[in-house]
């Protein structure tokens, strides 16, 4: 007979946290990790200029990081799943605060690629979405997971809309490295923020949650259905098109001959109005098809971009543009994490987003670095504006086939082959 995937909690915890706990300290966490993050971009020509490195010398670090974040992200979801959000987060904040400060500090591009590249790629890993939303998909039922989902989102957003124009005003007030620093000690704020994230059922590897699955066949499982591969590839798109923006645009925008001011100031509307985005395609997630939400997303940025690149450049121009943009910027997230969890349960939620993630940062990679390479090359950021919009139509049409139900374990082999076709 077969077995359908349920929601309900897994065997062996103690009583779950409540939403408000969860979202509470979840939120504040992402806030502070991705709201740094988001900022980095304003550190470009300050650290290129000082130290006489190329942008493709800065934005390699970059990459790396986004690449970091990936590989660790796995590995921090595993232990998630396995030993609890708690002390993967608590490690993740040491790591950020160790990695700004290098930042800061790097006498040389390969240091600076290994504190900024690696270290902060493992922090991220440690005290972002797939650990955080791990906690929500134990602790909060299905029926309010892709709402829950959008709120932690949208805190990133916040966090960005926050953090971002800080970090301008640190940089012009403190200096570079000053601001770093300062940003570094900010990060330990994330350790008694855990606390509130310290589930029942984790306290060692013995008495951790019993599971269906072990990993590996969580992983063939997964990576045998064509509606995760589906996934996967819509997020490297996302992950091209946001880092490549995030990380390049300040810099874009000064060569055009715009005031360090409006990068700011674009950046934090991304972040201001991300929060509306994430926050609806969360609301939205739990009415409709995610594949379409997530289908609808990738095209219209297509759409956006375009019109940004074709129209005069302007202050007014960006600001539009970055709020548009902003409404479709982390928005993906809550879709396809929610879909994942709907699809294969939530035993190896965390692992499974790992993996999802690791795809997102691999397109991380290529948008951040390539930005550089293509700029040292040509003058011009223009042959990666006009990739980001093809692949957003490519992301736009492969999300378009996932199949949302859950996965019938214990079927022939045939239907997980068949499962690529929507119902």
């Amino acid at each position: 007979m077969s077995k359908t995937i349920t929601s309900a909690p897994i065997s062996g915890a103690n009583k779950k946290l409540s939403t408000f706990q969860v979202l509470l300290c979840g939120a504040a966490i992402v806030t502070l990790s991705m709201g740094v993050r988001h900022g980095f971009g304003l550190w470009l020509q300050p650290i290129t200029q000082a130290m006489g490195w190329t942008r493709e010398t800065f934005s390699f670090a970059i990459a790396i990081q986004n690449l970091s974040w990936g590989v660790f992200g796995i590995f921090a979801g595993m232990a998630a799943d396995r030993f609890g959000a708690f002390k993967v987060i608590l490690t993740g904040a040491v790591l950020y605060a160790l990695g700004l400060a290098g930042m800061a500090l790097s006498p040389t591009g390969l240091i600076f690629t290994l504190t900024t590249g690696v270290l902060i790629g493992a922090a991220q890993a440690g005290t972002t979405y797939a650990v955080i939303y791990g906690v929500i998909g134990r602790n909060i039922s299905a029926e309010k997971r892709s709402w829950a989902m959008g709120v932690a989102a949208a805190a990133g957003s916040f966090g960005q809309f926050l953090m971002v124009p800080t970090e301008g005003f640190l940089i012009s007030n403190l200096g570079w490295q000053q601001a770093l620093l300062v940003l570094s000690v900010s990060m330990l704020l994330i350790m008694p923020l855990a606390l509130g994230l310290r589930e029942g059922g984790f306290a060692s590897g013995n008495s951790a949650p019993k599971r269906e699955q072990s990993i590996a066949e969580a992983l063939r499982e997964a990576f045998k259905y064509p509606s995760f591969q589906l996934l996967m590839a819509g997020y490297f798109v996302c992950g091209f098109q946001v880092v490549f923006i995030g990380v390049h645009m300040p810099s874009y925008l000064r060569d055009k001959g715009l005031s360090p001011q409006v990068a700011s100031y674009a950046l934090a509307l991304i972040g201001l109005f991300n929060v509306f985005g994430t926050y609806t395609a969360g609301v939205l997630g739990q009415k409709i098809q995610k594949k379409t939400i997530l289908s609808t997303i990738y095209f219209s940025r297509a759409v956006v971009i375009t019109v940004f690149i074709l129209a005069p450049l302007t202050a007014t121009s960006v600001y539009i543009f970055s709020t548009v943009m902003g409404l479709l910027w982390l928005s993906t997230v809550p879709p396809t994490n929610a879909a994942v969890a709907q699809i294969f349960g939530i035993q190896h939620l965390s692992m499974l987003s790992g993996f999802i993630f690791f795809s997102h940062q691999i397109g991380s990679f290529m948008g951040v670095w390539l930005g550089g390479y293509v700029y040292d090359r040509a003058g011009s950021y223009d042959l990666v504006w006009y990739l980001a919009i093809v692949l957003g139509v490519f992301a736009c049409l492969i999300n378009l086939p996932v199949r949302e139900a859950p996965i019938q374990r214990g079927r022939p082999a045939e239907l997980a082959s068949a499962a690529v076709v929507a119902p």
